[in-house]
């Protein structure tokens, strides 16, 4: 197969599961997410020119190509362009992973990466084969410093309709994004948390009358513990959820999970899953995609990238 078939092959598949893309951005997508796999690289010098090569084309009018893809619309050349609507491909891309997906039950991880002093992202992945393929994100400027309750609820919102109602979604975060609202908006759509959280709070296990400090569950490796109640306590703070426990040997703390999901229908080795999206965000980087090569200062274009390696990661894995 030629390069020029490869790319018409593969513009067909992306236009087909990004149908609301124009044929010019679909293919240029293509372009990208194919050159990136090609070339083990997101770095813009590469891709061009593996993809002149291929397509006996010009170099520098295909990094043109591909450059303009990230821009706003008033950057770029012509009267007639429009920005990419990365937003808009997030559902799309969703159901894009399912319809390749075995099975009805599905994690999701959510995490933040940062990209020295300049990024910060903040993602939504599936978890799958020990990878995550990011299927909404919003970039941040590094500095920008605020809490993230309003992007977290906003990619959640952006999804949940993209997914049946009869399939079971676990949502998997570590310690340091665990709130009460974000259990509660998780469970709001239907799906169940998979939270962990810090050691220094209380669980008042259901029959009990005082709560216990969280260290009493797992005071030695090896021992675990599971039940419903009450974590925390404060008006603010208090959740009646399950306590999944575990200490593992090896491992410098417990895991300590809160979910809605019943004792007996959790595990909290499913936590481990939650280490798939560290894979992915090496893949992103220095394992992979080479993104922090980019020279890109601009979140609103870093954001158009990502979709093409969200797109070229879902073709990987």
């Amino acid at each position: 197969m030629t390069g020029q078939e490869r790319v018409y092959q593969w513009t067909a598949e992306v236009h087909t599961h990004l149908p609301h893309l124009s044929a010019a951005q679909a293919r240029v997508l293509a372009l990208w997410s194919l050159g990136m796999v090609v070339a083990r690289s997101c770095a813009l010098t590469a891709v061009s020119g593996l993809l002149a090569e291929w397509l006996a084309r010009k170099p520098n009018s295909v990094r043109q190509q591909l450059r303009e893809f990230t821009y706003e619309a008033p950057a770029k050349r012509g009267a007639q362009r429009q920005d990419v609507a990365v937003r808009t491909c997030f559902a799309p891309l969703w159901r894009w992973v399912l319809a390749g997906y075995r099975g009805r039950q599905l994690a999701l991880a959510i995490d933040a990466t940062t990209l020295g002093d300049r990024f910060v992202v903040l993602a939504v992945s599936v978890v799958y084969r020990g990878c995550a393929i990011p299927v909404a994100w919003t970039v941040l400027k590094a500095g920008d410093k605020h809490g993230w309750r309003r992007e977290w609820l906003a990619l959640l919102r952006l999804l949940w309709r993209a997914v049946p109602a009869d399939w079971t979604v676990v949502v998997v975060a570590d310690r340091g994004l665990y709130a009460r609202w974000l259990y509660r908006r998780i469970v709001r759509l239907g799906w169940h948390p998979f939270l962990r959280i810090n050691l220094g709070g209380t669980f008042q296990p259901t029959g009990r009358d005082a709560s216990l400090p969280l260290r009493r569950f797992t005071p030695t490796t090896g021992t675990a513990w599971a039940g419903t109640g009450i974590a925390f306590k404060g008006r603010d703070r208090r959740l009646a959820c399950t306590l999944l426990a575990r200490w593992e040997a090896g491992h410098a703390d417990p895991w300590l999970i809160l979910t809605d999901l019943p004792p007996t229908a959790a595990d909290a080795a499913w936590y481990g899953m939650r280490a798939w999206i560290e894979q992915g965000f090496k893949v992103t980087k220095r394992g992979g995609w080479q993104w922090q090569h980019t020279r890109m200062t601009d979140p609103e274009r870093a954001a158009r990238l990502w979709l093409a390696v969200a797109v070229a990661t879902l073709w990987l894995v």
